[in-house]
């Protein structure tokens, strides 16, 4: 499917919470080295970027990370801060990385003609609206109710990601 809108060499952003969110709402789980391999046979594919919150004493993640490295992914990873109410109790963890794959997204422009952006964040629609001024395509891949209607009007293409659960999806999910 995203073949039919990719056009030269293909750079891949992920956003792992918003990908996260996305399996939690569609009940499946996404296999990266399906996502990857997709990529490498239907397009031209330059890199695939892995944007995710991290917690430095978590062995099983850290082996995740560096299977995600094997398969060929560029993993970028900034340590979750924890946010705490007035008594100290952890309300929940932020890992938010939404600058540096902005960042990487816009700085790396010149190395590809399509990005695909796997994330629904309406922070990153400045970021698409300026790939799209130098010429480039921008096609968002999000779940329905995790993509906002910025990002859809931004981009050339949006993707559902439910639509690629042939694709992505683990077995048996």
């Amino acid at each position: 499917m995203i073949e039919k809108y990719a056009k030269g060499r293909v750079a891949v952003f992920v956003d792992a919470s918003n990908i996260l969110y996305s399996q939690q709402t569609l009940n499946w789980k996404v296999d990266y080295k399906k996502l990857i391999d997709y990529f490498k046979k239907h397009t031209k594919l330059v890199s695939v970027h892995f944007y995710s919150g991290k917690v430095s004493k978590n062995r099983k993640q850290e082996k995740f990370f560096k299977k995600m490295q094997s398969f060929g992914y560029k993993v970028v990873t900034k340590e979750v801060k924890w946010i705490r109410d007035k008594n100290g109790k952890i309300l929940k963890g932020k890992g938010n990385l939404d600058i540096e794959l902005a960042l990487d997204l816009t700085h790396s422009a010149d190395s590809y003609e399509t990005a695909v952006l796997m994330s629904g964040d309406s922070d990153f629609e400045p970021a698409v609206s300026f790939v799209k001024s130098k010429g480039k395509k921008v096609i968002v891949v999000s779940a329905r109710g995790h993509v906002s209607r910025e990002l859809i009007a931004t981009a050339h293409k949006y993707i559902p990601f439910e639509k690629l659960k042939d694709e992505f999806a683990r077995r048996g999910k």
